[in-house]
This record gives C-alpha cells, sequence and structure tokens, in this order.
C-alpha cells in the first residue's frame, strides 16, 4: 500500500511562489509515475504534471508550462511541484497522486494512490 502526503500549500500574491512537496510510503516513486492534480471549487480534477520512473519524462499541462516544475528526491522518496508566476485561476486544492504501472498519465483514473491534498490559494 502506497501512501501519499502533500505538503507546502498556502495563500501567495499573484505573482509569487509556492514549492509542494509529496512524501510517499510503501514503495519507491523511482519506479512509478508521479503526478500533481487539481481542483477548484466547482470544478473537475484537471491534470497538472507527472513524471515517469526514474525521471525520464515529464509532462505538463499546457496551462503550467513554462511556470511549474515537477521534480522529485529519490534518496527522501519526496516529489515536489514548484509553482511560479502564480496566479488567481492556480488556486485550488493541489493531489499528489501515484500510478503503479507507470504510464506517464494525464488521466486521474489511471493512478493507483492519492494524497489528501493541500490548498493553494493565489490572491489577486
Amino acid at each position: 500500500q502506497v501512501q501519499l502526503a502533500e505538503s507546502g500549500g498556502g495563500l501567495v500574491q499573484t505573482g509569487g511562489s509556492l514549492r509542494l512537496s509529496c512524501a510517499a510510503s510503501g514503495r519507491t516513486i523511482s519506479r512509478m509515475t508521479m503526478g500533481w492534480f487539481r481542483q477548484a471549487p466547482g470544478e473537475e480534477r484537471e491534470f497538472v504534471a507527472c513524471i515517469s520512473r526514474i525521471g525520464l519524462n515529464r509532462y505538463y499541462a499546457d496551462s503550467v508550462k513554462g511556470r511549474f516544475t515537477i521534480s522529485s528526491d529519490y534518496h527522501k522518496n519526496t516529489v515536489f511541484l514548484q509553482m511560479n508566476r502564480l496566479k488567481p485561476e492556480d488556486t485550488a486544492v493541489y493531489y499528489c497522486a501515484a500510478d503503479r504501472a507507470d504510464r506517464g498519465s494525464s488521466v486521474s483514473g489511471q493512478y493507483d494512490y492519492w494524497g489528501k491534498g493541500t490548498q493553494v490559494t493565489v490572491s489577486s
């Protein structure tokens, strides 16, 4: 069983930065695709970014390309999401997810494990 715990969310002004962390236990992240998704109030959960096993591939949603960076620290078994130049439309609960099959997918249904989420609020 894989457990995921997000941290690092908070309130930030437009143009600011935050770094989210996702600590995993139960399985090494180097063997899985790790993804970040977000869900704003009244909206469906949407893909943000993912990194495939041992960081071979990284994918981003068009809305965050050039502003967000996903990375991994295998010694800490932790995935990060560095978010720069934040906008009010980035406001959402951000979820970390893991795909045991390492599909490098943007589809939430292909992820097996989920964290509880961390709130990110960007004020205008």
